[in-house]
């Protein structure tokens, strides 16, 4: 997530809005953005309602056995309708900057960006 903040300004420049979303609890979110700097928001879904509407819950694959949500980025439009997905099993493999900006730029219409 720290290479989404050091591009965060051409996320901007596109209208793009960055949110995480994690199952923590709210408390350890606001520790981790004040630690790494976060300036976009980090949600968090401790029940995991959204993460499961996203069909991104991973059970069971957390510390001792509790439920995660998969890496995922998702290129959502105003619309709410999903234009985009890149998601891993892996938590060190996640989709960079540059994948989803490219993303965003395929689906965009010319001129748009």
């Amino acid at each position: 997530m720290r290479s989404f903040q050091q591009r965060l300004s051409d996320f901007d420049a596109r209208g793009i809005r960055i949110v995480g979303i994690s199952i923590d609890p709210p408390e350890i979110n606001r520790r981790q953005s004040q630690k790494a700097g976060y300036t976009f928001p980090l949600l968090s879904d401790p029940n995991a309602e959204v993460i499961r509407r996203y069909d991104v819950l991973h059970p069971g694959a957390g510390p001792k056995g509790a439920d995660i949500a998969r890496p995922a980025e998702f290129l959502i439009d105003s619309n709410g309708m999903v234009r985009w997905v890149n998601l891993t099993e892996n938590i060190a493999v996640r989709a960079r900057p540059e994948q989803v900006l490219d993303a965003f730029n395929q689906l965009a219409p010319p001129g748009s960006d």
